[in-house]
């Protein structure tokens, strides 16, 4: 895989970690819990990071080894797989306390790899 797709899946995890907390902002989890919408969008953006997770490189998580690669890929095949036992909570609990850590470790590879 060339360099050049291994930074696309890491800005795309990176993005769409960032649209996640922008529209989570401001909601509480009785809102998250009350708006299907919401949840169902914010499942689906935790999806999308997981699949560009999935995408990288063994070479690429081992560079970034603060990320927890398999929870993020294992949440992703939970999502797709297994939809009707998804637990929103533990959706919630991705977006309160994960994401904010995903989005700093990535940043940062991001600025030292200027």
């Amino acid at each position: 895989m060339s360099k050049q797709s291994e930074a696309k899946y890491l800005a795309d995890m990176l993005e769409y970690a960032q649209k996640a907390l922008e529209i989570s902002a401001g909601a509480d989890a009785h809102r998250f819990d009350n708006d299907e919408t919401l949840r169902f969008a914010l499942a689906h953006l935790v999806q999308i990071i997981g699949e560009a997770a999935n995408r990288t490189t063994e070479a690429t998580r081992a560079a970034l080894p603060s990320i927890r690669w398999a929870q993020i890929i294992g949440m992703r095949h939970r999502l797709v797989h297994d939809y009707g036992k998804v637990s929103y909570r533990v959706v919630w609990d991705v977006l309160q306390n994960d994401l904010p850590l995903l989005i700093a470790a990535l940043e940062r590879f991001e600025s030292d790899s200027l």
